[in-house]
């Protein structure tokens, strides 16, 4: 039986209830530059009281976890960094849903997403710009160098999409300006 699809599983239901989201993380990234094989799915999601009530329905628990409701409250109330897992019982693909709460980067990335026709859904992607800046603070978070590899693909492949100025004021609000020099393309 083939793998399900992570748009499917997690972007589809997100559509069907009215809840706004963006893709972003590793899905973004390799729509903006390289494939690479991933088993999850970054959305940026603003979660209402309806979408919160909604969730069950869209994700049921014969074939997914998701928090307590409780749970889901709690990270849906926090001014930053708001977050929880959903996961697919039968394959383990798994959804990382971050929430807006009071980010302004996030309010950016809503008001700059970008449309796109994958499969049968009109997906909202967030920009490269976003992809980018998050991926280098999730590199000085972790030290993960798949952040750089996926950034440096991006500005590859995808150079004409991105607003370099707009990219690197955000990377400059953030410190960040020292490692995406650690991406950048050189020479390639």
């Amino acid at each position: 039986m083939p793998e399900p699809d992570l748009l499917e599983l997690f972007v589809a239901p997100l559509e069907e209830i009215g809840v706004r989201y963006l893709v972003t993380g590793s899905v973004a990234a390799t729509l903006y530059g390289e494939p690479r094989a991933t088993h999850d799915i970054d959305l940026v999601v603003e979660l209402s009281e309806a979408g919160r009530h909604a969730l069950p329905r869209a994700f049921p628990e014969s074939k997914f976890y998701q928090p307590p409701p409780e749970v889901v409250l709690v990270e849906s109330n926090r001014e930053g960094r708001g977050h929880f897992n959903i996961i697919h019982h039968a394959s383990g693909l798994k959804a990382d849903i971050y929430l807006v709460g009071g980010d302004e980067l996030h309010a950016w990335a809503f008001d700059n997403a970008r449309s796109y026709s994958i499969e049968k859904l009109e997906v909202r992607v967030a920009p490269p710009e976003y992809v980018i800046v998050r991926k280098l603070e999730f590199y000085r978070e972790g030290g993960s160098q798949k952040h750089l590899r996926d950034i440096h693909s991006m500005l590859k492949i995808s150079a004409e999409q991105i607003d370099m100025p707009t990219l690197e004021n955000r990377v400059q609000e953030r410190g960040l300006g020292e490692l995406l020099k650690k991406a950048l393309p050189v020479g390639d």
